[in-house]
């Protein structure tokens, strides 16, 4: 199945904009899997452990949804842009490292070379899921459009994708919501 020894029988590759709900929707997955079903991976978590060691930060703040993030955010895209072009997979392979569930969820892919990176170590287990939230939605969850955050490629990598094996939308509609997830779900439990 994978490249990576006995692997994961499923990943599914999460995307969206920012405050479209990829956290949620992973999370509200995990919940009904179960933790040790279901794992939740982040790419950024890596890349954040790296970048505060390297500048003398505080990693557990630039995992939350802080404003002590948000002063960063913008040089910490383009020092893990750097880092991405002398290793494209240097995040996903520290992402995946210790877990041993038959679901992972990888809960913020933002960039073509990390649908690559994935594909190629999990071929035909990988599925791509996008979350869409309209901007009105975004904004209600405090979005606000950022030069230099919203308009590069670790936001607009793979708005050109286009072809996702799942599409969530995610505008508010809670009974919407749930009808896509059971979808998901059923397919899910289809691979276990």
């Amino acid at each position: 199945m994978s490249s990576l020894g006995g692997g994961p029988r499923l990943v599914l590759l999460f995307s969206g904009k920012r405050k479209s709900g990829k956290d949620f929707v992973t999370e509200a997955l995990q919940s009904r899997l179960g933790a040790d079903v279901c794992a939740v991976l982040q790419l950024s978590r890596p890349l954040k452990n790296q970048y505060a060691q390297e500048h003398g930060l505080d990693f557990q703040r630039l995992l939350d949804a802080s404003i002590y993030k948000e002063a960063f955010r913008r040089e910490m895209i383009l020092w893990s842009d750097e880092k991405r072009q002398a290793d494209p997979g240097c995040f996903c392979r520290k992402a995946v490292e210790g877990f041993s569930q038959p679901v992972w969820l990888v809960s913020d892919a933002r960039r073509m070379s990390d649908v690559q990176w994935f594909r190629e170590a999990y071929g035909p287990v990988m599925q791509t899921v996008r979350v869409v939230a309209s901007e009105q939605s975004r904004q209600q969850r405090g979005w606000v459009f950022t030069p230099g955050v919203d308009d590069v490629e670790s936001e607009c990598g793979l708005d050109n994708f286009g072809d996702f094996d799942w599409v969530i939308e995610n505008h508010g509609d809670e009974r919407r919501l749930q009808e896509q997830l059971e979808n998901l779900l059923d397919f899910i439990h289809s691979r276990l």
